[in-house]
């Protein structure tokens, strides 16, 4: 009994990949890239002008590691200064709370 020929890897053709889709000019920038207001304790940090929640917590990170203010023993707690105390509302906060905090501080 005769055996069929089978295709291989050279008989299958490709499919064309799919080019990336465009954003449109006009839409809304997502949470991070919208322009917020900070209150005035977070402006003492971070500027007066409207910014995007991303460049805020980028920084406020500038900030904690200019002052030195990681907790050498643990890099996860931030130690409030006189300028971020108002901010964080206590001496001692960890990186996941910072971001909390910074989100009362935004309009």
């Amino acid at each position: 009994m005769p055996t069929k020929p089978t295709a291989g890897k050279s008989g299958a053709t490709k499919t064309a990949a799919k080019p990336a889709a465009k954003k449109a000019a006009g839409t809304k920038p997502n949470a991070l890239q919208q322009p917020l207001q900070p209150s005035k304790e977070l402006a003492a940090v971070v500027g007066s002008t409207p910014i995007a929640r991303g460049e805020v917590v980028s920084k406020m990170w500038e900030y904690i590691k200019k002052h030195n203010l990681q907790n050498p023993e643990n890099k996860r707690e931030i130690l409030a200064d006189d300028k971020l105390q108002p901010i964080f509302g206590k001496k001692k906060v960890t990186m996941f709370e910072m971001n909390k905090h910074i989100a009362q501080h935004l309009k």
